[in-house]
């Protein structure tokens, strides 16, 4: 029987994503790569410490709980196939393919062209634009290294026996968890490029695979789900209190006890809440659930259209602005994965699929 309640917690953490970005590309706390604020003090900014300590490490646990029930019923040799082409394939030869692009926009936001000489070559230009437009390819570049590891632990684990073990896990292991993510936090983080987090994001990853994918441990912690959501909103409350107006990206404020805290509770919250709540499925959470990943590879580049062409030749304030640009991109991936989903080559590159699905 499918999960419905992983895949309406994957397609939804999506739509929160693309909010994010719609807040964050005029946001006046992390400016680099965006067009910049409204105003010296914009309240909407405090919706950026609501969602980034946790909404993409529970994308990370999803996407651990979906390995381990994939590879219940595939091979390692298929996994690693379809995570090559799935995830590996787009993250870099789509970069040259598409997002070059939206390299185009994190430049001219930054104002690297006024950096560049005329002299440089076209072909070393579309290069920088290229490797500028990584964007939210982070995402799958980290779960594909993890998605390796992962067949490295699987040989050590041959015979499940941690898996297993894992099974027994209660409430109380569950809150010693959160001790270690807190701990994982703070290692394997890259320099300059904070993004990616491979300590966080490979222990949400791994204790997605090991204890969340055992559908008794979710059962089992999922009548806590109110103490859960109480703390989450508190601890949301605390973190947006004390450190509204720093850096939420960098250490010291991603990985302290206070954003650790919140991040687990809210995770725990949306596992469990879901699970007893959103376990279950319809047209419209079909829908997006078959076009989740299309939705959040594309997404990106109409936010940042829009948002230039609104900043360069009008003055809209603040709400319709961000109106704007939160249709523009959900219809910009609309259209855009329309149109490139029926051109056979390049569907493979950009989205890693092989057959045509419509939007």
């Amino acid at each position: 029987m499918r999960r419905n309640y992983l895949d309406n917690i994957r397609w939804m953490t999506v739509v929160l994503v693309v909010f994010y970005h719609v807040i964050y590309i005029f946001n006046g706390i992390i400016t680099a790569g965006v067009v910049g604020p409204f105003s010296e003090f914009q309240w909407q900014d405090a919706f950026q410490y609501v969602l980034y300590p946790w909404f993409m490490v529970i994308l990370f646990i999803v996407a651990g709980i979906s390995a381990r029930l994939y590879l219940e019923n595939h091979s390692e040799k298929e996994f690693i196939k379809s995570k090559t082409v799935k995830l590996l394939v787009p993250s870099t030869i789509g970069i040259f393919i598409f997002h070059w692009m939206q390299g185009y926009f994190n430049m001219e936001f930054s104002g690297a062209f006024e950096n560049i000489p005329a002299e440089v070559p076209k072909v070393a230009l579309y290069f920088i634009m290229a490797m500028s437009g990584t964007g939210v390819l982070w995402f799958i570049q980290v779960l594909y290294v993890l998605s390796l590891v992962l067949l490295l632990v699987r040989k050590i684990d041959r015979n499940d026996r941690f898996y297993n073990f894992c099974s027994k896990t209660n409430i109380w292991i569950i809150l010693l968890l959160g001790i270690l993510a807190f701990f994982f936090s703070h290692i394997l983080n890259t320099p300059v490029i904070v993004v990616y987090r491979f300590g966080i994001y490979g222990f949400a990853f791994f204790v997605g695979y090991f204890v969340f994918s055992h559908e008794e441990v979710i059962k089992r912690i999922s009548k806590f789900f109110i103490p859960f959501a109480v703390l989450s909103v508190i601890l949301a409350g605390l973190y947006v209190y004390f450190y509204f107006g720093k850096d939420y990206a960098t250490e010291p404020v991603v990985n302290n006890v206070l954003s650790i805290s919140f991040m687990w509770f809210t995770c725990l919250a949306i596992l469990t809440g879901f699970y007893k709540y959103l376990n279950r499925t319809n047209k419209f959470f079909t829908y997006m659930a078959k076009n989740n990943f299309s939705f959040y590879i594309f997404h990106y580049l109409p936010i940042s259209v829009a948002a230039f062409l609104l900043k360069k030749y009008t003055t809209l304030p603040a709400l319709p602005s961000y109106i704007i640009v939160f249709i523009s991109a959900f219809l910009g991936s609309f259209v855009l994965n329309l149109i490139i989903s029926h051109i056979p080559i390049i569907r493979w590159c950009i989205l890693g699929k092989s057959r045509t699905r419509s939007f």
